[in-house]
């Protein structure tokens, strides 16, 4: 593994954490991966419920989480999600691997009213309208990758080293969406949306738990939502 590479699943814990509300009571991570995550959740909230598809993610997450984390093998797609239930639902670098217009609904019902959806998904590539956001990405990643490890090498802690069971992540699907398109699935399909930030950054509100009928979501989909293209890397979230 190249030395300047760095967790940067691991780097927007922080960011996502600020999203939260108070007091939260039940949290669910969707691509929970190897349960780092749901471990910072766990000081946040009274109860997290950890989901992820893969029984080896699973496996990695039950020996790190404390009690009041719940591990849960399922497909976020296809298992059925308690309705109303959560004041909040996150997700680190997971739901670019997914159809926007099937699972933003399916997660919006899971809230309570007042809840929160915070997640980090990483877009497509958009050239040439983002070349220059693209390349300072890289150089940014880079020069981030080189602080992190000379204060790793001088013991200063593990300044988001990648984890070992990085290795086991299950191959899945590369992002199909540019930011621009992003915007406007979660525009059409939860009217008053935001998605921000070059890694899509999409943090929403709900007033209720109210998502638009069928035959809107239908026509949410000529907006650009290309189905996932087969992938050759393993993804930071672990769905």
């Amino acid at each position: 593994m190249n030395a300047l590479a760095w967790n940067h699943n691991t780097y927007y814990h922080r960011l996502l954490l600020r999203h939260l509300p108070r007091p939260c009571s039940r949290v669910l991570d969707v691509g929970c991966g190897a349960g780092a995550f749901a471990v910072e959740l766990s000081k946040r909230a009274t109860h997290v419920d950890a989901l992820d598809r893969s029984p080896a993610m699973i496996d990695e997450a039950k020996q790190v989480v404390p009690p009041n984390v719940a591990r849960i093998l399922a497909d976020v797609l296809q298992d059925p999600l308690p309705d109303a239930q959560y004041d909040a639902i996150v997700s680190i670098s997971t739901l670019h691997h997914l159809p926007l217009e099937e699972v933003l609904p399916r997660l919006a019902r899971a809230l309570r009213p007042g809840g929160v959806l915070a997640a980090v998904a990483l877009p497509r590539i958009d050239l040439p309208q983002e070349l220059l956001t693209e390349v300072t990405g890289v150089i940014g990643y880079r020069l981030l990758g080189a602080a992190f490890a000379i204060l790793r090498a001088f013991g200063r802690g593990r300044w988001y080293a990648v984890e070992s069971s990085h290795a086991s992540m299950p191959v899945v699907l590369d992002p199909s969406l540019t930011t621009r398109q992003v915007r406007q699935q979660v525009s059409a399909l939860l009217p008053g949306a935001r998605s921000v930030g070059n890694r899509g950054v999409i943090r929403l509100t709900f007033p209720s738990a109210s998502i638009l009928p069928p035959e809107k979501q239908r026509r949410s989909r000529r907006l650009g939502c290309a189905r996932p293209r087969p992938a050759s890397r393993p993804s930071p979230g672990g769905m």
